[in-house]
């Protein structure tokens, strides 16, 4: 299990668009291994490979902490309906919004050995990939908030967590 150190909101990188990647080298495997134990550690569904300083378009995901999902390269294909719901992020610790978005969201992207997959998903599935893939193009959730960013309270945990 390898941590790495999650950017925070302020860090340049953040604010970067992430390159495709062209092959998954065993480098590529391992970055995707680690950001999985980085945001299981954190009690994150979501991770982008920008948080971790890596300016890849890598981002993982797993709202049930039983279906992990590793994609690279990931984009949307198809958006509709809308909802409202609780956003935090690992790169902004203890901080959530209120964010508008899609509820459902169709996207293609590759697997670790490189064969292309569509995921389809609604509610805080299609909320997280989102917010990933926003991460890729260098946005983050605090762009999007209604309102004011709020203090996330010891019993209140945001939907979309990183």
């Amino acid at each position: 299990m390898a941590l790495r150190q999650i950017r925070v909101y302020g860090d340049p990188v953040l604010n970067k668009v992430c390159k495709e990647v062209k092959e998954v080298t065993p480098r590529i495997k391992q970055l995707i291994e680690d950001m999985f134990d980085t945001m299981y550690d954190a009690n994150g569904v979501g991770l982008a490979a920008p948080q971790v300083g890596i300016l890849k378009r890598i981002c993982v995901v797993d709202v049930t902490y039983e279906d992990p999902i590793a994609m690279i390269n990931p984009k949307v294909l198809e958006t509709s309906g809308e909802q409202t719901g609780q956003e935090g992020c690992l790169s902004v610790p203890g901080k959530c919004g209120d964010v508008t978005r899609p509820n459902y969201v169709k996207v293609r992207y590759y697997d670790t050995d490189m064969k292309e997959q569509i995921i389809e998903g609604t509610e805080l599935l299609a909320r997280c990939i989102l917010h990933e893939i926003d991460h890729l193009d260098g946005k983050m959730y605090t762009e999007k908030v209604i309102g004011e960013l709020r203090d996330v309270v010891a019993d209140e945990s945001a939907d979309e967590g990183k």
